[in-house]
């Protein structure tokens, strides 16, 4: 097999993880009284992530919570540093209407807000994580980087949530649907689904007692790949799904917003396992869709898709970096062709597609000019759709050069604009106007 760039990329995914040091599988005890633990790669998910029987009805009603040691603190005269955080697992509602638990985690934070108003809360809709209940964000904040021989599981999601923290911001941080909670498979970069995990975090972080935000807290959304996908849905979606949660600002940094585009760019890429997440959160939400699947993918794509469904970003970086989709299908087609190939797929991803409604309130969108793994055309185009339908935009293009790997073409706009990302969501909170680029989109990369 040729050498693959996937070492390179995993050591630098890695390297954003906060200096983050290997950690023993076994995580904390869930709560008494329930149920046993499970394993996922030879991690121990705690009892925590186990969803009762029953739900409430209300979405973003708290489930249950508990406390959530941080491995980046330090202790401070009022309390840790950067803040005090709690583990939640609150109630939400998935793209077929029915009802969902969804785990995450709320901090505190230990500076004071010095902008306007009373403290503000952001909802961090994380990166792609990967599928294993293992990889989910509110496991991260407690276990910056996983080694243990059978997964590699990063929390590179955890630097834009210290820097929020010491800007006085409060934090809620959705695991999503699926992932951390051991009932069903996460349903990765499905629309509604992501939507609504963000918009329920708001709620059940303004629900703890132990928390300083309340209904009169402005309101922020963050999050940049899978994460700015969410919070641009989130944006569409909130308006119909939860109109008591309005929004002082988005920040939707390189959306997925057309997973056509976004699936014919991963195919063969450093980050090719991503399109086997697709496939199962696309399964675990259509069941329909099972027959065309069974058509056309061959034993040793059932395998993979299997296997990644357990996997976090490390694992598919090791294990399915640069492979193409053509050994998955029993025609040789690749994915992108099976979809050309049956309406009803096209339909589905149809669906999928984000910028066919308005945002509420201000939004920020930024993309790489370079970023081929989630294409910076279908990114530029949200905000094209959006400026057209009369939303108050902020196209940021992040010019870096081509360096040859998409999975870096894709994570440098990350780090380089995360700064100006926070800042401009900062103002937002402190009620400053954000204004709009829109007249400039004719002549913007």
């Amino acid at each position: 097999m040729p050498p693959r760039p996937r070492m390179l990329a995993a050591a630098i995914v890695a390297a954003l993880a906060l200096g983050a040091q290997a950690v023993p599988a076994a995580a904390a005890d869930g709560p008494a009284g329930d149920s046993a633990t499970t394993t996922s790669r030879g991690v121990e998910i705690p009892a925590f992530y186990t969803p009762p029987s029953e739900l409430p009805g209300a979405d973003g009603i708290l489930i249950r919570h508990e406390p959530l040691p941080l491995a980046l603190s330090l202790p401070g005269i009022d309390g840790p540093l950067p803040g005090r955080a709690t583990r939640l697992m609150y109630k939400s509602t998935d793209a077929n209407g029915a009802a969902v638990a969804v785990t995450g985690a709320y901090i505190e934070p230990a500076a004071k807000w010095r902008g306007d108003g009373p403290r503000p809360l952001v909802a961090v809709a994380p990166g792609t994580m990967g599928q294993g209940d293992q990889c989910a964000a509110s496991m991260a904040l407690e276990h910056p980087l996983r080694l243990n021989g059978q997964t590699v599981s990063v929390g590179y999601e955890d630097l834009s949530v210290y820097r929020l923290l010491l800007r006085g911001v409060a934090v809620v941080v959705t695991d999503y649907i699926g992932l951390g909670t051991t009932d069903r498979l996460h349903t990765y970069v499905n629309r509604v689904d992501g939507a609504h995990a963000v918009l329920d975090a708001v709620r059940a972080a303004r629900s703890l007692d132990s928390a300083s935000v309340t209904s009169e807290s402005r309101v922020g959304l963050f999050g940049y790949s899978q994460g700015g996908g969410a919070t641009a849905a989130a944006a569409e979606l909130q308006p119909s799904y939860a109109p008591d949660v309005p929004l002082a600002g988005t920040y939707a940094g390189a959306p997925p917003a057309d997973l056509t585009e976004v699936t014919k760019a991963i195919d063969g890429s450093d980050l090719a396992g991503a399109l086997g997440w697709s496939l199962n959160g696309f399964l675990q939400t259509e069941p329909a869709l099972r027959p065309i699947a069974d058509r056309y993918i061959n034993e040793a794509g059932q395998e993979a898709l299997k296997d990644l469904s357990t996997m976090c970003v490390g694992d598919a970086l090791f294990g399915y970096g640069g492979d193409s989709s053509t050994h998955w299908t029993k025609t040789g087609q690749s994915i992108s062709d099976v979809i050309r190939a049956e309406p009803v797929l096209q339909t589905f991803l149809a669906e999928q597609r984000i910028g066919s409604l308005k945002p509420a309130g201000p939004v920020r969108v930024a993309t790489g000019t370079g970023d081929d793994l989630v294409p910076h055309g279908q990114a530029r185009r949200l905000a094209v759709d959006w400026c057209g339908k009369g939303a108050e935009v902020t196209y940021v293009p992040v010019l870096l050069p081509d360096v040859g790997s998409g999975l870096l073409n894709h994570f440098a706009p990350l780090l380089t604009d995360q700064g100006n990302a926070i800042s401009w969501l900062t103002d937002r909170l402190s009620g400053e106007p954000a204004g709009s680029n829109c007249w400039s989109m004719p002549v913007q990369p």
